[in-house]
């Protein structure tokens, strides 16, 4: 039986241009600020002389993992320099960050959504699922139609890529806190605005903090792909490594991307096992 196709590929494409020309206002006004918040952090990770940005980084290291991770933030930061891909490096970083801060400020707030409604968790879970699933490169052509070429797009993409984690985790965090817990809250009178900020944030603080460094991670993950869309960095050096076949090249700019994911996984597990620390005593 041959069943006539469905045309949902001329139907994403409708939608696609109905947007586009119906929403344009509001896409420039989100490329005008993530292209800020973007350049900004260029401007202050590249504008200093490296050595300032390692110091300040080792010194970061130290104070949240003492002598271990600053040796090696520090011993990194200097091959990354020593190997000639520094500005790229910030680049990314800028991008990265970007993502990730972005990622936070809308998931936190949803997995929050998530946890005090069952329906809005019924609701978002497909699309998390759908978010997750569907191949990263897809994400790219209707941001390239939408913010044309640049890092937008790759921020766009990434922000799509890596926010589900903090979301999923943040509901999980604040569903795991212990009925005793929110049931004595309620006795004692605690609005839902206390009960959240007071309790169960805090006490899910670990199981978000997870979440976040996910989505740091998925967020880097994503920096070879943002470049195929203009955007700059060591992921761009790379892109142009494996299309030229410079395997020395590749290997330098991927050393570099490795250097920041160790940084970065590290500064926030460490940040959270700080965390249960503090909430132990």
């Amino acid at each position: 039986m041959n069943l006539p196709k469905i045309p949902l590929g001329s139907w994403i494409e409708a939608l696609e241009k109905w947007l586009d020309q119906n929403f344009e206002p509001l896409f420039d006004f989100i490329t005008l600020i993530i292209r800020g918040i973007v350049d900004g952090l260029e401007t202050v990770l590249r504008y200093p002389p490296s050595l300032i940005i390692i110091i300040v980084f080792t010194a970061l290291a130290w104070l949240i993992g003492r002598w271990g991770l600053a040796a090696f933030t520090a011993i990194g930061l200097l091959l990354i320099e020593n190997l000639g891909y520094w500005d790229q490096t910030m680049q990314t970083l800028a991008l990265v960050l970007t993502a990730a801060i972005i990622s936070i400020l809308i998931g936190v707030p949803l997995g929050i959504l998530c946890a005090r409604s069952n329906r809005m968790q019924r609701i978002i879970t497909p699309l998390l699922d759908f978010m997750q699933t569907m191949p990263a490169f897809v994400y790219l052509l209707p941001s390239i139609t939408f913010f044309s070429l640049g890092v937008v797009p790759g921020v766009i993409s990434s922000i799509i890529f890596a926010i589900p984690p903090t979301i999923r985790l943040t509901n999980l965090g604040i569903r795991q806190v212990p009925a005793e817990l929110v049931e004595a809250a309620d006795a004692f009178g605690s609005t839902p605005s206390q009960k959240l900020f007071k309790l169960q944030l805090p006490i899910a603080m670990p199981t978000i903090m997870a979440g976040i460094n996910q989505t740091i991670m998925l967020s880097l993950s994503m920096v070879v792909i943002a470049s195929m869309v203009g955007a700059q960095g060591v992921g761009a050096t790379v892109y142009r490594a494996v299309t030229q076949v410079k395997t020395g090249i590749g290997f330098e700019a991927g050393i570099a991307i490795v250097i920041l994911a160790i940084i970065l996984d590290r500064f926030t597990q460490r940040a959270m096992r700080n965390g249960k620390a503090a909430e132990g005593r």
